[in-house]
């Protein structure tokens, strides 16, 4: 990879950002990593070479995203982009009967609507290019769990966004990607579980009532995923090749989780679905079970 293929990654401080970041810049490509404090900017300077440059880039402030946009434009003159990597992203979760809708609308705004933002201010040097769209979806996005349903529903926006973008930039032979991993070795399992003990302990006795059970077994489920979990790196070769590959995948499914549970999701009717997991996350069925 030439030095001048450059690409712009969201949510570089941890995970699969991080590892993207830090893979992409050995593969030679110039990386301007999105981070947030410059504790990140500092961490991941002192791992790579002096081709990736940290760049501060919060996808929920408007202002944030455009001096990102003018940073890199100055940068790179005419050259353009390879590609935008949208992966800044959180996980939000509980039941929706007693969702805090705040918490809601903030999963969407980061997850969803950030994204698009930081698309529309990196497009036009992408098309100097004809770079590519890599967007960082999940199974989750294909298959929703009990409990973790507003996470879910921002990558199954993921998955729409994705869809209609790739039709609309087509005649620019702009290609967009999407990267569906399944259970992958980040942070987000301890932040997960953070934020679950803190939800839980934010929620009024009858929820508890209603679906304590249910969010034990949820978190088991979650503790199981952390075990069979894959390095970042795996995700990272995916994003590699949706960014080079003279025709690239439409979508990535990385993991074999993830393949089955995409494989379930297409066999399966949903109620059999539905079945299916429940007994996987061993998650009550009745409300008989809840005592």
């Amino acid at each position: 990879m030439d030095n001048s293929a450059a690409v712009v990654i969201t949510g570089a401080s941890t995970g699969i950002g991080r590892a993207t970041a830090l893979h992409l810049d050995r593969e030679g490509f110039r990386v301007f990593a999105g981070v947030r404090r410059d504790r990140d900017a500092e961490s991941l300077s002192k791992e790579a070479s002096e081709r990736l440059q940290p760049l501060h880039l919060d996808v929920v402030d408007p202002l944030s995203i455009k001096l990102a946009q003018k940073s890199v434009h100055a940068a790179l003159g005419q050259a353009g982009l390879q590609g935008i990597v949208n992966n800044a992203g959180i996980g939000v979760a509980g039941p929706f009967e007693f969702l805090n809708l705040d918490e809601l609308r903030r999963q969407l705004e980061v997850n969803v609507v950030g994204q698009v933002a930081v698309t529309q201010a990196f497009l036009p040097l992408i098309r100097k290019r004809g770079g590519r769209v890599v967007n960082i979806g999940s199974i989750g996005g294909r298959m929703a769990a009990p409990i973790l349903g507003p996470y879910a529903i921002s990558k199954f926006a993921m998955e729409a966004f994705s869809d209609s973008l790739r039709v609309e930039l087509k005649p620019w032979g702009i290609h967009v990607s999407l990267i569906e991993p399944g259970s992958i070795a980040t942070p987000i399992f301890g932040k997960g579980q953070a934020y679950a003990d803190q939800n839980i302990r934010e929620l009024p006795p009858e929820a508890l009532g209603y679906y304590g059970t249910g969010i034990e077994a949820v978190q088991g489920a979650f503790r199981e995923m952390e075990r069979a979990a894959i390095p970042a790196e795996h995700v990272a070769r995916a994003i590699q090749h949706a960014l080079t590959a003279k025709r690239p995948r439409t979508r990535y499914l990385v993991g074999l989780d993830a393949r089955i549970q995409a494989l379930l999701t297409w066999l399966l009717p949903d109620r059999l679905r539905d079945a299916v997991l429940t007994r996987l996350w061993k998650y009550p069925r009745r409300a008989r079970d809840l005592a």
